[in-house]
């Protein structure tokens, strides 16, 4: 009998900020039909390096496949596995609400509660930035809905491990 469940993990992906490496990446899960969950790209302090942080969702042999199949990639540095309880991962979400003078104080002191900040405001709507753990940013979802959701966008998580290690090799 297997021990092995199905759980979501975070990776965070050094590469060299190369063009096509998002491609590359991709369709690398594609060949293998690995499911990513989200994914986001992003420059690092190093010139040249970027990080990109990858959640799949699979058993642990599967993402112990995912990890070796990303150090094949020529443009990889280093692939971390986080555990969950040692990163801090939030995610972005910006939404526009419907908003008039009768209740845009209402949405504006919801959006506060959430510690979210309202971006732009027009006659008749408001748009917010929050971001946060994802039951946070669909708690504020929860919150907004009864004033009217007009439109969301929501970015991919990106997370960093707690304390004082980097992922960096020290020769860089």
């Amino acid at each position: 009998m297997s021990t092995n469940k199905v759980q979501v993990h975070t990776l965070s992906v050094l590469c060299e900020d190369v063009d096509g490496i998002i491609s590359r990446i991709s369709g690398m899960f594609t060949r293998r039909a690995f499911s990513i969950i989200s994914i986001s790209s992003g420059r690092t302090e190093v010139e040249g390096i970027n990080r990109i942080t990858i959640i799949v969702e699979g058993e642990d042999h599967v993402v112990e496949q995912i990890t070796k199949q990303l150090n094949k990639l020529i443009p990889v540095i280093k692939v971390t596995r986080h555990d969950p309880e040692s990163i801090v991962s939030r995610g972005l979400m910006m939404v526009k609400v419907s908003a008039d003078n009768s209740n845009r104080t209402q949405v504006v002191e919801s959006a506060k509660l959430f510690r979210a900040h309202v971006v732009d405001v027009g006659p008749e709507s408001v748009i917010i930035e929050c971001t946060g753990t994802p039951s946070k940013l669909q708690a504020l979802l929860d919150v907004l809905e009864p004033f009217g959701i007009r439109e969301l966008v929501e970015a991919s998580p990106t997370a960093i491990s707690r304390g004082p290690r980097a992922m960096y090799p020290a020769n860089l």
